[in-house]
């Protein structure tokens, strides 16, 4: 079994490919940062997991096109893709906001996951039990917080881009799913000061930060076929934030 996750470098990421690495895969992670690269790559053979890390910007079609023929040219199958690369990209208001910021978001988020999904395709019919996993966001239910709009819209786009590749692809048993994480204790929130993070757990019932390897064990389940009936569905993974 074969696996490829975006952006697998750190994060819930690396967290999704020390999961699939322990179920039996093979995992190939792309990133921007050889170092980063590296030292995942350290991480995932220190669990005994076989792994190698290919240079990729994901918002790069020319780069994700390279990285995909190149995966072609050593293994004839992929069973797993893991769209996880995306992030905030920063905060601006929508009256302020400049067109470049909002295309940059949206690639990060959105034109990312489109670009290795369509790449990733032709491998994915000759995999076992394949399926795609796509990256949602509390933000989508929200509206996002201040600034983050953009982001919040990025992300609906992908729950949209989910559920139509789950049409799309049905056809060759490729399934097609999205995790929706809340508010998961990772780099992503390195900028709000831990005082301000530490405070939203009074918002969310079960009044903690969720880790990346609750994220990570979701993921597994969902390309696993446990899940072989489950297609075009937005798992949401929050403790409860989403009630409240």
């Amino acid at each position: 079994m074969r696996a490829v996750i975006t952006g697998g470098t750190s994060g819930i990421g690396l967290s999704a490919a020390i999961e699939l690495g322990k179920a039996g895969y093979d995992i190939i992670i792309t990133g921007i940062s050889q170092e980063d690269g590296k030292s995942a790559l350290e991480t995932l053979k220190s669990h005994g997991i076989n792994s190698e890390f290919i240079y990729a910007d994901s918002m790069n079609e020319e780069d994700v096109n390279r990285c995909f023929e190149k995966i072609s040219q050593t293994y004839d199958s992929l069973d797993v893709l893991v769209n996880n690369v995306g992030g905030l990209g920063g905060r601006q208001r929508f009256e302020e906001m400049e067109t470049s910021f909002m295309r940059k978001v949206m690639a990060l988020n959105f034109d990312s996951a489109f670009y290795a999904s369509r790449a990733a395709i032709p491998l994915l019919k000759k995999g076992n039990h394949p399926s795609i996993i796509n990256y949602s966001t509390i933000a989508v239910t929200s509206g996002g917080g201040p600034g983050a709009g953009i982001y919040a819209a990025s992300k609906a786009a992908i729950e949209g881009l989910t559920r139509a590749l789950a049409k799309d692809l049905a056809d060759y048993g490729i399934r097609v799913n999205a995790v929706s994480p809340g508010t998961i204790d990772t780099a992503f929130h390195s900028a709000t000061k831990r005082e301000i993070l530490e405070s939203w757990k009074e918002g969310i019932l079960m009044k903690r930060l969720g880790e990346p390897s609750e994220v990570a064990a979701v993921i597994g389940f969902l390309v696993s076929e446990k899940a072989s009936f489950i297609t075009g569905e937005i798992i949401q993974i929050n403790g409860g934030q989403v009630f409240i």
